[in-house]
């Protein structure tokens, strides 16, 4: 039995309205509760600050082409070398951190939760794998859908009762937590076909007699169908072209008022005509998610430096391959996704990148509700998430935003109103968009709040005006009722959770898919679903409300 006590500290936990106010909180057994004896292990916060545990909701950080980007960039690890105390092993950082890196490194910042955003369902016993290497964090995947060729082929013939048990298997099969759309119809016809990438919703996808639209609407329909915890995980058509806000403003009305998440939604929300220099459309973008409450979205905020472009895109990262002439990967799964890796660096001079900057500062300050407008950088595609404490000081203090802003090419800046925008965050719409909102985003209901009954995975920070030396580095960090990090240093290796969803599906389905298998697949059908003994400790996180009124009705 675990008990802890951490008191005078100045609380914030928007999900039960307390925004820094002085407040004990009492942990048992890895859970908050109402109290425990005076004589329990304490911890006094005295000037500091008291948030829940950190969320990441969109991040790269396990998985096949993870890996390959690790092996693909020496050069970034060379003077980032790390070794596990206690233990004769080494792992390295940079951009794309080795597993057990990863996982300290998401802990020093407050972080006890992360989520892989592109899994391939082949590849998800090695993501299983990685996860267990990836100590602290409890963490889960969104699995790859809308380039299936055997779910494309259904769609095609309209056999929707198939294709929805068709996924639900697929969900079982690969232990995921949600269904991811990249490119929806663009990716798949690519490898085989140079330049067949589609850029309108209602264009034939090449080889089908599909549009990606057709995929959007049934993926997004399947995902409120089976009452997913997490909406279907959109990362748009055209993501990066110029003009491409039109592209993701209609996916959004292709939701039609259901649930929908938009991924790293400042990669698409740029005006300008395709071939020309991108302008802002982030206030557009901005006012039809607060005009919409189905609609959520993380940012995937731009930071200066070095990046890694990592994406089941691979359309777009050839293109990038093009444009900067740099060593670049093509990682194809068979007949599930494609992928492209290219080390990249966001540099202010250059007008697209400090654009791009400047947008996603936009779409945080100009949204009205952050429980639906959370934080990300899309790590590493935007840059990693070690920017986080940067990004937090650039939202809450105008001044130095403005400063920065300044520091950049102004011809960008002069197409967006960012100059123009007087807000500051403050520590509570921080602790919304860091922790609240992505979990209440992804339903996980126990995270992100510190109310009686959460998991105990809390974080104590020294309260600093500088919030970017406040947020680089926790001063405790309590990870199921355990305290991981004490007083800035390392107190113990923790294993995290695997969160997954297991939705009810006609097992006679199989008899439908194994066919496709022995003709396509170079994996036998019997050998293709992950046992569960790869989950080791995780959870089943129940259905959302399974009917769209239930869903709207929770979510307004």
């Amino acid at each position: 039995m675990s008990v802890l006590r951490i008191i005078n500290g100045k609380v914030h936990d928007p999900v039960n309205n307390i925004d820094g106010r002085i407040k004990d909180i009492f942990v048992r057994d890895g859970k908050i509760v109402e109290s425990v004896p005076e004589d329990s292990p304490t911890i006094d916060a005295s000037g500091m600050v008291v948030l829940p545990g950190g969320v990441d909701i969109h991040c790269h950080i396990a998985g096949h082409k993870v890996n390959m980007a690790r092996k693909f960039q020496p050069e970034d690890h060379r003077k980032d070398a790390q070794l596990r105390v206690g233990e004769l092993r080494s792992g390295t950082g940079g951009v794309v951190p080795s597993t057990f890196t990863t996982g300290y490194r998401y802990a020093t910042l407050g972080y006890t939760t992360a989520m892989e955003a592109a899994v391939p369902p082949m590849s998800a016993r090695h993501t299983l794998e990685e996860f267990h290497d990836t100590p602290v964090i409890d963490k889960g995947f969104y699995v790859l859908l809308a380039n299936n060729i055997f779910l494309n082929q259904l769609l095609e013939k309209g056999r929707m009762e198939e294709f929805r048990e068709a996924v639900a298997w697929w969900l079982n099969a690969s232990k995921a937590y949600a269904i991811k759309l990249v490119n929806p119809g663009g990716d798949e016809p690519w490898k085989g076909r140079k330049n067949s990438n589609v850029d309108q919703l209602d264009q034939k996808i090449s080889g089908f007699d599909l549009t990606p639209r057709k995929i959007i609407k049934a993926l997004i329909d399947v995902s409120n169908d089976l009452g997913l915890p997490h909406p279907a995980h959109i990362h748009c058509n055209n993501l990066g072209h110029s003009g491409n806000y039109a592209t993701t403003l209609d996916t959004m009305r292709t939701a039609e008022g259901r649930r929908v998440h938009i991924t790293h939604i400042q990669f698409h929300s740029y005006g300008g005509k395709l071939g020309e220099k991108p302008t802002s459309k982030a206030a557009e973008i901005a006012e039809y998610i607060n005009h919409h409450p189905n609609i959520t979205a993380d940012v995937g905020q731009v930071m200066f430096g070095n990046a890694t472009i990592m994406t089941g895109d691979a359309p777009l990262t050839w293109l990038l391959r093009n444009m900067t002439h740099k060593k670049w990967i093509n990682a194809d799964t068979e007949c599930e996704s494609g992928c492209g890796i290219l080390p990249f660096a966001y540099q202010g001079h250059v007008y697209t990148h400090a654009l791009q900057w400047a947008v996603g500062l936009e779409l945080f300050l100009l949204s009205k509700d952050p429980w639906r407008m959370v934080l990300s950088t899309d790590h590493p595609n935007g840059g990693s998430f070690e920017n986080y404490p940067r990004l937090i000081r650039l939202l809450m203090d105008r001044e130095f935003r403005n400063e920065e802003a300044r520091k950049v090419n102004q011809k960008a800046i002069a197409n967006t109103k960012l100059l123009d925008i007087d807000r500051e965050m403050t520590m509570q719409e921080i602790a919304i968009i860091t922790r609240a909102g992505p979990a209440r985003i992804l339903g996980l209901t126990d995270k992100g709040q510190l109310g009686v009954g959460a998991d105990a995975d809390i974080t104590i920070y020294d309260e600093n005006e500088n919030r970017e030396e406040m947020f680089n580095a926790a001063r405790y960090v309590v990870k199921s009722g355990n305290i991981f990090i004490d007083n800035h240093e390392f107190r113990e290796d923790r294993h995290g959770r695997i969160y997954h969803v297991a939705p009810d599906y006609d097992p006679a389905v199989e008899d439908t898919l194994r066919p496709f298998f022995e003709d396509y697949y170079t994996i036998q059908f019997d050998n293709y679903a992950v046992d569960d003994s790869y989950l080791g400790d995780h959870e089943t996180v129940k259905p959302y409300p399974a009917r769209f009124e239930e869903a709207k009705v929770s979510m307004t």
